[in-house]
């Protein structure tokens, strides 16, 4: 047989790739490992907040959905720990974000009213976390105005033409810049399941008939419709919370970091949204963090987006400059979930389209509103009124064929003072602030209402803001000439 010509050449040249190949692999090795050291050089954890837009607690698997698909968070959950009692300090979504970043409630920000922008004298926790030798980076919604960008190394705001909508186009392309020789924080926004909705979202969108409906709402087709397309936001907002984990998975830092999920306010509909009952500021709250937090734990004690500024400082191990703050930390409910909480939880509503002026205080049972302008009704916001389910409640509303609990976002004059046993009434709908076996409940939730206005320098604005929008069709009002 003769001997093949090539063959030598091939053998050297298929050992030469094989060699490459290796090496290829070896450097890759080498770098993820090199990331992982770096990322943590001390022990300090990566931490990665998202925050969906108008998510209501519970639309999602963690907190007893069913009509909606959110596998990632069921993941989030099954790995992690879920908050039972954790809310936003109000319900709307600028206000919300700038208490969240300041540790500060809203009216002590200076930017409590919708689209009023962070002022640039406002301490946030990222500068805190930069200093402390952290990457930081923003991508998604931002909502903040301009002057507190620089607080973050990168800020890759959403709105990506061309995009899906989501707001969450660029959250990978964020993570692919972070240094391999730093720990990172990331501020992961969404516009997901913010309104305007349409059909198509996602491939496989949710079914009318399967939506569930509250009973401050009718159960009609048209709210059924609108649900449907929330639903399908949020099921594409959990598909990037997918791509996040599979990104930080990819890179082998998932396991050294520190995922917390929430949302700014609850949904997009009446009686929810700008609002301080529970539809409208309880905030799922979901830490994934292995080998700190214990896999498929809850926890039952009273927590604010407030607190988490001071909570990622402890995490980094970042000691001191929190005079700013007015939230507590919640670490130490990570490790030790039936820890006490806090004793009550604050929450303000503020102008949002509408003039308004609530707060609420809340315990572990019991929820204290006080109107401080009853003589107006508890109209949603106006994309709200604009919607399918608001204007479906008009007509029913005009037919007579609303109850009593639906017709609550018309009603005017409202009550100044709502006392509700948030477990025996989920829903906040039997106000029992006239009881007398609950007296003084209500001067005790009263007494702490008005001892945190004091201590925060709350306000009740004056003159009161006007309206911009109509109550009752949600079109824009022309400016007064």
């Amino acid at each position: 047989m003769e001997d093949n010509p090539h063959g030598d050449y091939m053998n050297r040249r298929m050992r030469l790739r094989l060699v490459a190949a290796v090496l290829v692999a070896v450097a890759a090795g080498l770098w993820a490992g090199s990331a992982i050291a770096a990322d943590q050089p001390d022990g300090r954890p990566n931490i990665v907040l998202i925050i969906a837009d108008d998510l209501g607690c519970r639309d999602s698997g963690p907190y007893g959905s069913t009509a909606v698909r959110t596998p990632t968070l069921d993941r989030l959950a099954r790995e992690g720990l879920r908050f039972d009692r954790a809310f936003n300090t109000c319900s709307s979504c600028s206000p919300s974000r700038s208490s969240i970043i300041t540790g500060r409630y809203p009216h002590s920000t200076g930017a409590e009213r919708l689209h009023m922008p962070l002022p640039g004298d406002q301490v946030t926790f990222v500068e805190k976390l930069k200093a402390a030798g952290y990457w930081t980076a923003q991508a998604g919604k931002w909502h903040l105005g301009p002057a507190v960008k620089n607080r973050f190394d990168v800020v890759n705001e959403g709105g990506v033409k061309g995009g899906d909508g989501s707001g969450c186009e660029r959250w990978i392309a964020t993570i692919r810049q972070r240094p391999a020789d730093k720990p990172f924080f990331l501020w992961l926004a969404s516009f997901d399941p913010h309104r305007p909705y349409r059909e198509g979202t996602i491939p496989q969108p949710h079914k009318p008939a399967n939506a569930w409906v509250p009973p401050y709402l009718p159960a009609v087709a048209p709210t059924r419709k609108d649900l449907a397309m929330y639903y399908d936001e949020a099921a594409r907002l959990d598909s990037y919370v997918a791509k996040v984990l599979d990104e930080l998975q990819r890179q082998g830092v998932l396991e050294r970091t520190a995922v917390f999920f929430i949302t700014d306010n609850g949904r997009p509909f009446p009686r929810c949204k700008t609002t301080v009952y529970d539809s409208g500021v309880q905030t799922p709250l979901l830490v994934r963090w292995p080998g700190k937090v214990k896999a498929g734990t809850t926890c039952g004690a009273l927590v604010s987006t407030v607190d988490l500024a001071p909570t990622f400082l402890d995490l980094a191990g970042v000691e001191g400059g929190r005079e700013t703050f007015q939230g507590q930390s919640f670490a130490r409910l990570l490790s030790d979930p039936s820890a006490a909480g806090r004793k009550y939880v604050f929450a303000e509503h503020n102008w949002h389209d509408y003039m308004a002026c609530e707060r609420g205080v809340r315990d572990e049972r019991y929820k204290y509103i006080r109107n401080y302008w009853p003589d107006l009704p508890g109209t949603p916001p106006a994309d709200a009124v604009s919607s399918m389910t608001f204007q479906e409640m008009r007509r029913l509303r005009d037919a007579g064929q609303l109850t009593g609990d639906q017709m609550s976002v018309f009603v005017a004059p409202r009550p100044a003072e709502e006392l509700y046993d948030t477990q025996a009434d989920p829903h906040e709908l039997k106000n029992l602030a006239g009881e007398p076996a609950l007296a003084d409940k209500l001067k005790e939730l009263g007494a702490a209402l008005e001892e945190w206005r004091k201590e925060t320098k709350d306000f009740v604005p004056s003159p009161r803001p006007a309206d911009q929008f109509d109550r009752e069709t949600g079109k824009r009002l022309a400016k007064p000439k």
